[in-house]
């Protein structure tokens, strides 16, 4: 089962995420090939990462918008361990680079962008311009250059000769204001020699042990948390209604004479259908409430 973990250690604190089976479901319910699936696992275990530290009942919304073949690739999480995201362009492939996939080339320059949701009437939204475009780094160029957070991003996402997610996951370190010269160096010192994510994960490495391979030589390791991670939309035919009622009368109009409609929630998939006689109702109710 997908989880993220949380612990701190010697000023130091890190979060980590196996994320393998949500990012199989995204790829499942948007088609994607190996190179969105890839940039798409990415993102969503970027973003359940960040939503790490936020309060119950708050969100996060990540956001690349490069100008690379894959389009725009957005993620949504929230604190309670639920992701949702999709790319643009899911069936985009490209020639591997030095046997990798490309991802920062499916990605390419443009800006990514974070928006906290926090329930209050003004949310807060960073931005920074897209470095490398391979996701992990350009969301630790993120916290040190809009957050001022200096922090370790690390993401992987490993397609199976399959085309699905064999195995995925990430994690966040961060030395806390009052880490000592000496923690930071070591704290790099293992990020220098720690194995990949996705290899990690491969291997069968739990959240706790990857945390434990980024923490090594530190004294003692205290494990806070534990969240069960999963795909999740908040769509349904109720709010696919509601966004229905919101079209001008002319345009449902046109929906009730083609006799039925189909919807498709852009972050899951899901397809919502409609006959004629559901439309002729929505549109009555509409033109009551605009009147």
């Amino acid at each position: 089962m997908d989880k993220l973990v949380k612990a701190t250690a010697d000023g130091v604190r890190a979060y980590a995420a196996v994320t393998t089976g949500l990012t199989g479901e995204a790829m499942r319910r948007h088609g994607c090939g190996a190179l969105a699936g890839a940039a798409l696992g990415r993102t969503m275990t970027g973003a359940l990462l960040f939503a790490a530290n936020l309060k119950e009942k708050e969100c996060i919304t990540i956001k690349f918008k490069g100008d690379g073949p894959l389009g725009a690739i957005v993620a949504d999480a929230s604190a309670e361990g639920a992701v949702r995201g999709y790319v643009a362009h899911p069936e985009v492939e490209l020639p591997l680079t030095n046997g990798k996939l490309s991802v920062g080339q499916g990605v390419g320059r443009g800006l990514l962008s974070v928006t906290r949701f926090t329930g209050m009437k003004d949310n807060f939204t960073g931005s920074c311009e897209i470095f490398s475009g391979e996701i992990a780094e350009d969301l630790t160029r993120y916290l040190y250059q809009s957050e001022q957070t200096p922090s370790s991003v690390g993401l992987g996402v490993l397609i199976g000769t399959d085309g699905m997610a064999r195995a995925a996951g990430g994690f966040i370190i961060q030395p806390l204001p009052d880490a000592s010269d000496e923690v930071i160096t070591r704290l790099e010192e293992n990020l220098k020699h720690i194995a990949p994510v996705s290899e990690m994960v491969d291997n069968g490495k739990t959240p706790k042990e990857i945390i434990a391979a980024l923490l090594r030589g530190f004294d003692e390791i205290k494990y806070l948390s534990e969240t069960d991670l999963s795909f999740k939309c908040q769509c349904s035919k109720h709010r696919t209604e509601e966004i229905l009622m919101t079209l001008s009368h002319d345009d449902i109009s046109q929906l009730v004479e083609d006799g039925k409609a189909e919807v498709v929630c852009q972050f899951c998939g899901e397809k919502y259908h409609f006959s004629k006689e559901e439309l002729i109702a929505l549109m009555n109710v509409a033109d009551q409430m605009r009147q």
